[in-house]
């Protein structure tokens, strides 16, 4: 599929892609009441769904970003834009970001699809949706990515597609972006809240042997990865981690209607986190890249009520293929 021409155009200040990354969590505050439901996992641990229904066949099911949960902006925002299309809405908060540390060792990566599995097959177990989306945001769009391509054409067929928006397809070449000093504010956020948790699995599992002093001093995704995801989850390294999790080996496999959004101004992200010769080659994936749009910005105004051309873009394309499926 030819990558998507774009539709996105914008002004000063959201032309500043910092300002527009920002523009969401500082100046925006959208509201979702919730319904909760725990459910137990197969080794013993939980996942938190957080449900805002309508009622609907039609369901959406998002995935937040790395360290975010189901009150993210982005989540609330869509949230509510999918309620009033008629869409349930059902947001996966992986394991220690519901708001209570998850009871193993181990927790999420950003390659992490077994509990994303794991929540598919409850929920068209325990509910009846006709069609249902999978919406990834950032580390959760490399997630969902990664999914639709291992699943290839095992893929439930009540899911109709797939969205990722700002994801980090080359994990690598995300990882080095960030670790840009104009970056510097959102490694330091990022690291803040993943040290602090590897130190509360340090306390709670000895046996680990996690360096404190260590993990400590890590300055950059790299440092981090070497010393807790990698191996936390048996993988070699960081490189071995980043090369395994990403998604762009994965998209050629894809068989799923699937739309990814990415801008080329994106502070987190690398130009090989574009996949426009993925994009060329494969069908079934659509690829949109405005020049600006920040990470999971895409901001054109100060006014909430002129300001979801992403929400309206996830919800077109979804729209689209629950009529196709018809």
């Amino acid at each position: 599929m030819p990558v998507i021409p774009s539709s996105f155009k914008t002004s000063f200040p959201f032309t500043n892609k910092h300002f527009s990354t920002i523009f969401r969590t500082l100046f925006t505050n959208p509201k979702v009441i919730y319904q909760r439901k725990r459910i137990a996992t197969l080794d013993g641990d939980f996942l938190d769904l957080d449900i805002s229904s309508v009622g609907s066949k039609n369901m959406a099911l998002l995935v937040h970003g790395l360290e975010g949960s189901s009150n993210s902006k982005y989540v609330l925002s869509t949230t509510n834009y999918l309620n009033k299309h008629a869409y349930d809405v059902i947001v996966l908060n992986l394991r220690g970001c519901s708001g209570e540390l998850n009871k193993k060792f181990r927790a999420y990566h950003s390659g992490e699809t077994n509990d994303l599995d794991f929540v598919i097959n409850y929920i068209t177990s325990k509910y009846t949706y006709t069609c249902i989306s999978l919406v990834g945001f950032s580390m959760g769009g490399n997630i969902v990515l990664k999914y639709t391509g291992e699943q290839e054409r095992r893929m439930i067929p009540a899911i109709k597609s797939v969205i990722a928006i700002s994801p980090p397809c080359d994990l690598k070449g995300s990882s080095i972006e960030l670790a840009k000093k104009s970056n510097f504010i959102y490694m330091k956020r990022f690291l803040k809240t993943l040290v602090a948790k590897a130190l509360q699995k340090s306390e709670k599992y000895p046996e680990e042997n996690l360096k404190k002093e260590t993990l400590l001093k890590a300055k950059t995704f790299y440092d981090f990865d070497t010393l807790f995801t990698a191996p936390s989850f048996g993988f070699d390294s960081a490189e071995d981690y980043w090369k395994k999790a990403s998604s762009n080996t994965y998209l050629s496999k894809i068989k799923t209607p699937t739309y990814l959004l990415t801008a080329y101004d994106d502070p987190f992200l690398s130009e090989s986190c574009i996949p426009v010769m993925a994009a060329h080659k494969n069908k079934y994936l659509n690829l949109e890249s405005p020049k600006h749009g920040g990470h999971i910005g895409f901001i054109r105004s100060f006014s909430s009520s002129k300001n979801k051309w992403c929400e309206e873009k996830i919800t077109k394309f979804m729209q689209e293929n629950n009529s196709n499926s018809l």
